[in-house]
């Protein structure tokens, strides 16, 4: 076959400029990246073998070798792991494959020092070659296929595939260092670099170099340079930070620090050991649809795999790092992972461990746990919407914004605070902390200094409707109902005016069933008017959602329109209201009224054209 020249998709094509280009002062993460990659082949591999021994072809001690030449300045690193096709070379290697280094290519600016900087918070996988080397060759045999294919590229625009010949499967990595980066084909520098950063790795990572002392008698000479020792196998106390920190990089496949570390083992009945990280930053696929954990499941310090959706719950997700079992059998499938007793024993203790840890560090760590929980609040409250055994538990760790203060606060410290006589708790949910602070149905509940939790993440609408209450006190939305804001009856007869009559009942008139009904609020100070949900419809909040998702059955409801009857508008328009012919003069008024209080809950007016037409008549009448 001759070669086949292929174009990198845009978004690698800006990645790799960058790389090309880079002076990032840590480029030797490549060499931790591909020993990573290779880790992970072989891995994939032993698994697969453990099904299906055809597979292994005779492979029985998977190992990575580093090969350095100074002569024809290339490193070349190699495995005999579970190898690509040419499928596979396309799919990793010329498209964005890992939703980290989209991510990567997303937060990219433009600047080439900002853009730079980015590379310290991603890790960029195997496009990180091009920092160090201006070709870059590739030669992979996929485990049970004869055929070998060979990948090249110089990083700029294209790249090549071509047929090639590999003795076993696995993949080697060639690449011709840049006249800048010679320091890595220094052995010295690249043991030092090895035991930095992949000195975990439990294969045996093996450094070629040739002996050049005397040029007579040149041989090559070849070093393992890892420890070798599974990381979560060791004592806590024979492990640093930085040991655990690189860890997390290998087994996370991200660059950031990991926030919080979970190192112990369950011994009993069951026995396994966990090590697990929570990461400082949210991870690119954290909203992916699939949900799934990341956690690596071992046996007996034998990767099993890490596609185990009863490892963790979905809500633990941002999880990351290795769960071994010394209890489930090395051959055990996928298939027969689910609904198997040790399993769900195993996720079952690991996930209460995690909570309870994480309720230990909000009554330790505040400022920490806050920073937890703003990047992955969101998540672990799907929990209380999933895991009946374990909502209490998460509502007592969950943590809102509100009205009350600018720090979050949890659902204890609003009880704590909440006034003599009051029984609910108060929220306002909305699509964004800002839009559900601007929201006029908060204004009485400010002006009496009731506190209000803003409620703004979507899953927010889901649990509520499975929690009826806490600690004996029940949710009341502020957009939902009238507002049992202990009105005066003095304050009530003042604002019921006979003008207040007319202009509702001309407003009632003009709108039709475009409202369920119009009423005097209790809730509005400020505002002319706002929208609220009748006691027994959906919250508006959460009709807009299913609407956005086309799962709303019937059609929208119809809403309550309140008007302030202190507001100099609606007086205006009342006394408007008494005169003859009212219902005519007040028809686009009444409209406007409706289509403003749709603006305010952040939806469009049902015809923007006529709302902006009975606008500019009102400008125009009120100017002449």
């Amino acid at each position: 076959m001759k070669s086949e020249k292929h174009g990198f998709e845009a978004e690698v094509s800006r990645l790799l400029h960058m790389m090309v280009h880079s002076v990032y002062s840590e480029r030797e993460i490549f060499l931790r990246e591909l020993i990573s990659n290779a880790s992970d082949a072989c891995d994939k591999l032993r698994y697969e073998g453990l099904t299906n021994e055809k597979l292994l072809d005779g492979t029985s001690d998977f190992a990575i070798d580093i090969r350095l030449d100074k002569d024809t300045k290339t490193l070349t690193i190699s495995d005999n792991g579970i190898g690509m096709n040419k499928k596979d070379l396309i799919s990793h290697l010329g498209t964005i494959a890992r939703s980290g280094t989209s991510a990567f290519v997303d937060n990219m600016s433009g600047d080439e020092k900002s853009d730079t900087n980015l590379i310290g918070q991603f890790g960029v996988g195997f496009y990180s070659v091009f920092m160090v080397a201006d070709k870059v060759e590739v030669i992979s045999r996929k485990a049970g296929s004869k055929k070998a294919w060979a990948w090249i590229s110089d990083g700029i625009g294209e790249y090549t595939i071509s047929d090639a010949k590999k003795d076993c499967s696995g993949t080697q990595v060639t690449l011709h260092i840049k006249d800048d980066a010679t320091e890595f084909l220094e052995v010295m520098r690249l043991k030092n670099i090895i035991k930095t950063y992949s000195d975990h790795i439990t294969l045996p990572i093996t450094l070629i170099s040739k002996n050049d002392d005397d040029k007579a008698e040149e041989k090559e000479v070849s070093e393992k340079v890892n420890d070798g020792t599974a990381l979560w196998a060791r004592s806590k106390s024979d492990i640093t930070d930085d040991q655990y920190k690189e860890f997390y990089h290998h087994v996370a496949h991200s660059f950031d620090e990991p926030a919080t570390t979970i190192h112990y083992r369950a011994e009993g009945k069951i026995e396994y050991t966990v090590l697990l990280f929570i990461p400082s930053q949210q991870p690119a696929d954290l909203f992916e649809p699939s949900r799934k954990p990341k956690v690596k499941l071992y046996v007996k310090r034998v990767f099993i795999t890490e596609d185990c959706e009863d490892l963790l719950p979905g809500y633990l997700r941002f999880m990351r790092g290795v769960i071994d079992s010394e209890d489930l059998p090395l051959n055990i499938s996928r298939e027969m992972l689910q609904n198997n007793p040790v399993m769900t024993s195993i996720s079952g203790a690991v996930t209460k461990r995690i909570l309870t840890d994480l309720e230990k560090k909000a009554k330790k760590d505040v400022k920490g746990y806050n920073d937890f929980w703003n990047n992955f609040g969101a998540v672990l409250k799907e929990g209380i919407y999933e895991d009946f055994a374990r909502r209490d538990q998460i509502l007592k760790i969950s943590r809102f914004h509100s009205t009350a203060d600018e720090e979050l606060t949890s659902l204890e410290g609003y009880v704590s605070r909440m006034g003599e006589g009051q029984d609910t708790i108060y929220y306002i949910t909305g699509d964004s902390l800002l839009a559900a602070k601007r929201s006029p149905q908060l204004e009485g509940f400010k002006a009496k200094n009731i506190e209000v939790l803003y409620l703004t993440d979507p899953v927010d609408e889901f649990w509520m409707q499975m929690v009826p209450e806490f600690d004996g006190k029940k949710f009341g939305s502020v957009t939902r109902g009238a507002a049992d804001l202990d009105d005066k009856k003095d304050d009530e007869k003042k604002a019921n005016t006979p003008e207040i009559e007319a202009l509702i009942a001309v407003i009632k008139t003009n709108l039709g069933e475009a409202v369920k009904d119009v009423r005097i609020s209790n809730r509005l100070t400020d505002s002319a008017v706002c929208l609220v949900a009748d006691d027994n419809d959906m919250d508006m909040h959460m009709e807009r959602i299913l609407k956005m998702h086309n799962k709303l059955d019937g059609g929208a409801s119809t809403r309550v329109m309140e008007i302030n009857a202190e507001n100099s508008l609606i007086k205006t328009l009342a006394a408007a209201a008494t005169k003859k012919n009212s219902v005519a003069a007040l028809k686009d008024a009444s409209q406007i009224l409706l289509d403003q209080a749709r603006i305010m809950e952040g939806d469009l007016p049902d015809d923007p054209v006529a709302f902006a037409s009975r606008l500019s008549l009102m400008m125009t009448n009120s100017f002449s």
